[in-house]
């Protein structure tokens, strides 16, 4: 879940000079814009899963190689 405060800023960064209708809440902005993100990322995740974890058997050679591939320690 998305933190509110931080979209809502980011949200006021971006559209800043950008006149808001008055009949347009920031909070109702804010929360549609978090929901819409947030049913996109859900999709980007699962997207992602499927090309980390493969459609088979998980291989799981091929995951330590990806730790190893990404790992800062």
């Amino acid at each position: 879940m998305l933190d509110r405060k931080v979209v809502k800023d980011f949200l006021e960064e971006e559209l800043e000079g950008i006149e808001i209708p008055k009949d347009i809440p920031m909070k109702a902005l804010v929360e549609t814009f978090c929901k819409y993100t947030e049913d996109d990322y859900y999709e980007w995740l699962k997207d992602n899963f499927k090309s980390f974890f493969g459609n088979g058997p998980v291989d799981w050679d091929g995951i330590k190689e990806k730790i190893a591939k990404y790992s800062t320690d």
